[in-house]
């Protein structure tokens, strides 16, 4: 009969996926980090290990939007198609910038959508831009992924241009009413 060790001291934290841009480290969201994310801010500096800013959550990504997103993470092949917390290098510890989300796995044409949001006091910086620009590299190293999509209304430029930037183009009317809808296609096809 074999004996068990004893090992004192926390759990060991579960592994994140982890993408990097210039500045970013994105963090890839579990139902863990997001149930640290709804405790708190002290909780999520803590699970990030990170500096989380007095303004945190970003708009858009109210407390439903972010249990919805941890249910949806109750299978853990959601991975990386919902939530993505944005932290910027360069300190001594990082700072959570930002959110940036796809609304699930591609559907069956090959599609996904994203959307984003970062705390005012770091917009106008490139930060979702250079965001946007990484999760969509990811997504297309996916087979199956050929196309993304972003929404949003007429008159927030600033997401429009984030989108442009990236070259997304404008496709017409969104999902819903008052909402117009970007694409971005990967070259070559499937």
């Amino acid at each position: 009969m074999r004996r068990r060790r004893r090992i004192d001291g926390p759990a060991p934290k579960p592994l994140l996926r982890v993408l990097e841009s210039e500045r970013l480290t994105l963090v890839a969201a579990s139902p863990e980090l997001i149930g640290s994310d709804l405790a708190g801010t002290r909780d999520l500096a803590s699970a990030l290990e990170a500096d989380v800013p007095i303004e945190w959550p970003p708009e858009l990504f109210s407390t439903t939007v972010m249990r919805v997103a941890q249910n949806q993470l109750l299978d853990p092949s959601e991975q990386g198609w919902s939530a993505w917390y944005l932290l910027l290098r360069g300190s001594e510890r990082p700072i959570l910038v930002g959110l940036c989300q796809f609304k699930g796995r591609p559907d069956p044409a090959g599609s996904v959508e994203i959307a984003y949001s970062i705390l005012p006091g770091y917009r106008n910086r490139g930060f979702a831009t250079e965001a946007v620009a990484r999760l969509v590299e990811w997504a297309f190293g996916h087979r199956n992924v050929v196309q993304v999509a972003a929404e949003t209304m007429p008159h927030r430029t600033r997401s429009i241009r984030i989108m442009e930037k990236n070259g997304f183009v404008l496709e017409g009317p969104g999902s819903e009413q008052g909402v117009i809808r970007y694409v971005l296609r990967k070259s070559g096809g499937r």
